[in-house]
């Protein structure tokens, strides 16, 4: 099982596909995600957000705030920009 994950912001699609795991920093602190999540709807601040890719890779962003929502292996990160 894996999670489909967009990783987008105003001007552009910064990347989407399939994912092991993915870390963000919220308001809440920092959040782990991994398949199967309950959902959630959290507040990001400034900082990195770490994607494991299903190929074993690892992507790594700097984000300027934003959202971050889970729900049915689906996670969608919306962000203000992608330093």
């Amino acid at each position: 099982m894996a999670l489909n994950v967009a990783l987008v912001s105003p001007t552009e699609q910064v990347w989407t596909g399939e994912a092991s795991f993915v870390l963000a920093r919220t308001t809440g602190g920092d959040l782990g995600v991994l398949p199967g999540h309950a959902p959630l709807f959290g507040v990001l601040v400034d900082g990195l957000v770490s994607i494991k890719v299903s190929d074993g890779s690892t992507k790594d962003f700097n984000v300027k705030g934003g959202f971050l929502s889970v729900s049915n292996n689906r996670v969608s990160i919306l962000t203000e920009s992608v330093g």
